[in-house]
């Protein structure tokens, strides 16, 4: 979502709040203002609805516009225990024919004895390529459209207590196309330059003990995943392993405080490992600051602190402070990259935790170029 969204949707709310419909009313007694405003959760524990317009411009994708949307739900509002499930969705068109579409949904089952994770995804959008290693530089970014198609399915079963292992499938196929004669990028050089498919089949074993699903305030959260993709189409179509390993601990420091610990790591292993499959340092939720892709390798490790602090029942604050780096096969702690920053957030439903967050991120600056940095609009919290 981009920064313009809550803006608008807010300047709804209130161009119908001082409509002639609204007249004989309180601005405050409107009931969809009283629902987004009020101290006091809805105690009915009743699914919640949240849909934005999506309304941005960029050289690369012209005006952008389209909806997003947020669905909370308990499977049993009677189970006072049960995480929060939810659907989220995105659509979005471009006036130079791009598209990016997505559905995902997080359900937990009664006493939280089952877990399912599926997204489906189609996106056909640029994005910047600047190179492998941890050393890119601005001024070899080449502007490529990626053709995304993306089906991921997780099952999980609470085996013991706090303790869940599970199955999961991926399939993604990557096509690149549109690609601008500046730039590093060399499709007779790059592996995986015309793109390629994987199938993918894993395990994973997790431990969680959090409070919350949505706004964690305490516990422990730890999650392995390992997936293997065989050798199903040749060429330069991907094959190997993934793995990834997720830490994440909560410490209530009262007073509203709170400190969330998270610590991350994924690797690719493979003997040929295209481009399209390296792993990413900087996203909205791990390493902002950085431009997804700015920098990419086989390995990526990070970890980051986040210190939140709720003002109101409706607003908190919080501060981040984040390190992290990519590389081949040994790291180099000279090419350790820093974020950090901070930002509010807005908790549109109290029952679920559900928030929207803004945050405003800086991270390194390299010789010759501006500091990298930017702002970021999204829905709950990072981690």
């Amino acid at each position: 979502m981009k920064a313009s969204l809550n803006f608008i949707s807010m300047l709804v709310i209130f161009l119908l709040g001082t409509s002639p419909l609204y007249a004989q009313k309180k601005l405050w007694d409107i009931p969809i203002i009283k629902r987004l405003t009020s101290s006091a959760p809805d105690t009915s524990r009743k699914p919640t609805l949240l849909v934005l317009p999506t309304l941005s411009y960029s050289q690369e994708t012209g005006l952008e516009y389209g909806l997003s949307g947020m669905y909370n739900f308990y499977v049993d509002k009677k189970d006072t225990s049960i995480y929060t499930s939810s659907v989220l969705a995105l659509a979005s068109l471009t006036t130079e024919s791009q598209i990016n579409l997505k559905l995902e949904s997080d359900v937990w089952t009664k006493n939280n004895d089952y877990h399912f994770i599926t997204v489906l995804r189609y996106k056909k959008y640029p994005f910047n390529y600047y190179g492998l290693g941890g050393l890119t530089r601005e001024s070899d970014k080449t502007v490529l459209t990626q053709n995304l198609v993306q089906l991921n399915f997780e099952a999980e079963k609470k085996i013991l207590k706090n303790f869940y292992g599970g199955l999961n499938a991926i399939f993604e196929n990557f096509d690149f196309s549109d690609y601008s004669d500046e730039g590093i990028f060399d499709p007779n050089l790059v592996y995986g330059s015309e793109g390629g498919k994987y199938l993918a089949l894993g395990v994973s074993q997790s431990y969680d003990s959090r409070n919350s699903n949505t706004e964690t305030t305490s516990g422990l959260y730890g999650r392995l995943k390992y997936a293997y993709a065989p050798d199903l189409w040749r060429g330069t179509n991907f094959h190997g392993g993934i793995f990834s390993a997720d830490l994440r601990s909560f410490f209530d420091l009262k007073k509203n405080f709170v400190l969330g610990l998270q610590g991350y790591f994924e690797s690719v292993m493979a003997s040929d490992v295209p481009f399209y499959m390296t792993r990413q340092l900087g996203n909205d939720s791990m390493m902002r600051g950085y431009y997804q892709g700015r920098y990419r390798a086989n390995n990526y490790i990070a970890s980051q602190a986040e210190l939140r602090y709720r003002v109101h029942p409706r607003f908190g604050l919080a501060t981040f402070l984040g390190v992290g780096s990519v590389y081949d096969k040994k790291i180099d702690f000279s090419q350790l990259k820093i974020s950090g920053g901070g930002g509010i957030r807005y908790f549109f439903d109290l029952r679920h935790g559900s928030s929207i967050r803004l945050d405003y991120a800086i991270g390194q600056k390299r010789a010759g170029e501006k500091r990298q940095g930017g702002f970021y609009l999204a829905l709950g919290q990072a981690f």
